[in-house]
This record gives C-alpha cells, sequence and structure tokens, in this order.
C-alpha cells in the first residue's frame, strides 16, 4: 500500500494533481491511500514552498508544478517496490 499526500490549499493545480494521481494509480494498478495536507505548517514541513506537492511514503516527488501522469507512475511504482 503506498501513501499519497497532495500538498496544498485546494486551488485548481492541486485538486488536477490529486486527480492524476489517481488515474495513475489506477492505471498502473498500485493501491494507494490518499490524503489532502492543507495546513500551511505541515507543507513547509516538507520542505515545500510552492504548491502542488506529490509526496509518497513520505519522499517528496514534486512541487510547484504538475508532473506528468507517466513520470508520476513511474515514481508510485518505485514506491510500491521500497
Amino acid at each position: 500500500m503506498v501513501t499519497v499526500k497532495i500538498l496544498g490549499t485546494g486551488c485548481p493545480n492541486c485538486r488536477k494533481l490529486e486527480a492524476l494521481a489517481k488515474e495513475a494509480a489506477e492505471e498502473a494498478g498500485i493501491e494507494a491511500v490518499f490524503q489532502k495536507v492543507d495546513d500551511i505548517n505541515q507543507i513547509i514541513s516538507y520542505g515545500i514552498f510552492m504548491t502542488p506537492g506529490l509526496v509518497i511514503n513520505e519522499t517528496v516527488h514534486s512541487s510547484g508544478k504538475i508532473p506528468s501522469k507517466e513520470q508520476i507512475k513511474e515514481w508510485l511504482l518505485k514506491e510500491s517496490q521500497s
């Protein structure tokens, strides 16, 4: 099971990243739990100063941009094997 956290305050890009990550997990056949983190202090604790942020199994994989679905799949597959 992979834990995916979407860091952001609910902006359109945060919602888009969440949708992409869910699609990527489904397409890759990876069981994942999704959490939204909108508390600014928690977001900053990950070292992220620009949202949206993507954290998989407590590892920051992106911030300030929306990665491609293929890139998210790669990260999910890598983290699911750890």
